[in-house]
């Protein structure tokens, strides 16, 4: 039986889908989510008519007390966890660097840089042989932005993606031998509601043709590969990444 699945900003987007999809594989799921307790509880009714167990924390992943309790009750109410899905993230309106101010930079490394860390703490404490744990997957979302920059839009967050690109290479190293596989995906244009917290909610149809497969990707597309890593398909991949990007 596959073990629990901690799955950060869960209550929409990738985090929604991929909480479903682990669920329909038989993973019980422990989901955080910040603001929308709402949005949380469709997905855990989702997850649960999967005939598995499931549960929302709000938990802000920047706040380290936060991210202790979450992972404290998921042991609790899930037991042993198998896995960690990295994904909370947030981005801010368009905007060129020189814009950029202090409060945006600080906010944007404490959830996409600081929170990424501090859940991958909590999951290694509880995966890691070193600790008496049975080992298990993390799996970082970062984004494609990491590798191309995002000018003009997003360069602060591109950077704090390109910080979890690096924390996946070093921690894969890190605990490759204690059980542990820590591997990324970096989803390219998907379709979700994050555009529109940057202040385009239309930057899907604007880009897509551009992109080489021409339509902007699925939050399915992108928990399909995220679900493979987490898998024992997967046992043998560790620091390695996934572009979910249509070829962009």
């Amino acid at each position: 039986m596959p073990g629990p699945v901690v799955v950060t900003g869960g209550s929409r987007g990738i985090g929604a889908a991929t909480a479903r999809l682990l669920a329909q594989r038989g993973h019980a799921i422990c989901l955080s989510f910040v603001h929308d307790a709402e949005a949380a509880d469709e997905v855990v009714t989702a997850c649960a008519a999967a005939g598995i167990e499931a549960i929302a924390v709000r938990a802000d992943v920047s706040v380290e007390a936060d991210v202790v309790e979450l992972f404290r009750t998921a042991d609790a109410e899930l037991g042993p966890i198998a896995g960690l899905v990295n994904n909370a993230g947030v981005v801010d309106r368009q905007a060129r660097l020189e814009e950029i101010t202090t409060a945006r930079l600080e906010r944007m490394f404490a959830v996409n840089v600081t929170g990424a860390f501090l859940c991958a703490r909590e999951a290694v404490r509880r995966l890691s042989t070193r600790h008496g744990g049975g080992g298990g997957a993390i799996v970082n979302v970062s984004s494609r932005a990491a590798v191309l920059g995002a000018p003009g839009e997003y360069v602060d967050y591109a950077a704090a993606k390109a910080a979890v690109d690096a924390m996946t290479v070093g921690l894969s190293k890190e605990v490759a031998d204690e059980g542990i596989r820590v591997n990324a995906v970096r989803p390219g244009l998907i379709a979700t509601e994050i555009h529109a917290q940057g202040g385009e909610p239309g930057r899907v149809h604007r880009l897509a043709p551009t992109l080489p497969m021409k339509r902007p990707g699925r939050v399915e597309e992108v928990a399909a590969a995220i679900a493979w890593l987490l898998s024992d398909e997967a046992s043998y991949v560790t620091g390695s990444f996934i572009d979910v990007g249509g070829g962009r």
